[in-house]
């Protein structure tokens, strides 16, 4: 037991340094995009936790809440090749991952790569194509890939998908299957900006607006998505994250009264995202190690969209977001 805690005072120490540093990088990061986008500070700081996480994000809010706005600050903020794809009901697959055109002149195909060959993809109202096209692109996330004609590409690295979705309007749009939303890392629930922050919203709006410059390079995204991997993780949060999990899939074993409101639970990638996330979020606080804060801070935009409620809980007008709290209440903390 005291080698296994001087191990990961070793460890931690080690790490101290380069995740200051990197916090340094990630401040001058927020601060850049905050010349365009007033408040959201829980928006930015999950954008960023996407980005160290390696993982795709999922955004949802009514429209005008800048949440197309900060991803494309974000991209501008970053080094890195940026595409934004408008989804539209007509979208067809070949819109996203490219095609074979035909060549008369020597009767050869050539391929052209689509928009979703880029290091930051922004799928605008995801929701408003059909689901074949939300297919290729999950799809895309998933493997990393995309096959056109009888040649796979990879896609660049790094790859993340940052997609939005009005939650009120259903006219014209085509719900993500709960199969094809568990590859969003996080979901993100946008809400209003408050009175002052609206006010100065107002005031930047007649203003010319501030350029916004590059503070990092794809490849140093990279090597410090790497660094975040390596944060260190107790066992006993690490146990806390299964039993955070495992209590949405059997939910009787924490509150026998929360088994009426839970359908399915979150699979085993939900754990995976949690420690990720956790471990992303323990950088930002500009700490090497994970606490069970860390998991606490992430673990509604992680099982929002992972948790699947019943007739009942619908007819008692109970949220994902209700029931999700509920369990990290009743889930005994370390």
């Amino acid at each position: 037991m005291t080698d296994k805690r001087t191990q990961a005072q070793q460890r931690i120490a080690e790490l101290t340094p380069p995740v200051n540093a990197l916090k340094e990088r990630l401040d001058a990061l927020r601060a850049e995009i905050g010349k365009v986008v007033v408040g959201q500070r829980y928006m930015i700081e999950r954008l960023l936790i996407g980005l160290l996480a390696d993982g795709h994000l999922l955004l949802e809010g009514v429209p005008g809440l800048a949440k197309t706005t900060a991803v494309k600050a974000l991209a501008q903020a970053i080094d890195a090749d940026f595409s934004r794809l408008q989804f539209t009901p007509d979208l067809l697959p070949a819109d996203v991952l490219g095609t074979q055109i035909y060549n008369p002149k020597d009767a050869s195909f050539s391929t052209r790569k689509g928009p979703v060959f880029a290091n930051l993809v922004l799928a605008d109202e995801i929701n408003r194509a059909p689901a074949k096209v939300q297919s290729a692109l999950l799809e895309a996330m998933q493997e990393r890939q995309v096959t056109i004609g009888d040649e796979t590409f990879a896609l660049p690295a790094p790859f993340l998908v940052l997609a939005t979705q009005n939650p009120i309007e259903q006219e014209g749009t085509y719900p993500l299957p709960e199969a094809q939303v568990d590859r969003f890392m996080l979901k993100m629930s946008v809400g209003y900006p408050s009175r002052a922050e609206e006010r100065e919203i107002m005031r930047r709006a007649a203003a010319p607006t501030e350029p916004i410059q590059p503070v990092i390079a794809a490849s140093e995204l990279i090597e410090a998505q790497r660094l975040v991997r390596q944060v260190w993780m107790e066992d006993v949060v690490a146990e806390y994250i299964i039993e955070v999990v495992a209590a949405t899939r059997d939910p009787s074993s924490i509150d026998r009264e929360l088994s009426r409101f839970i359908q399915f639970g979150a699979s085993p990638r939900a754990s995976i995202s949690l420690a990720a996330a956790a471990r992303a979020h323990a950088v930002l606080n500009g700490r090497a190690f994970v606490t069970p804060d860390n998991v606490k801070a992430v673990g509604l935009d992680v099982l929002r969209h992972r948790v699947l409620l019943t007739y009942e809980a619908e007819a008692e007008e109970l949220t994902a977001d209700a029931v999700v709290k509920r369990i990290f209440e009743h889930v005994k903390t370390p």
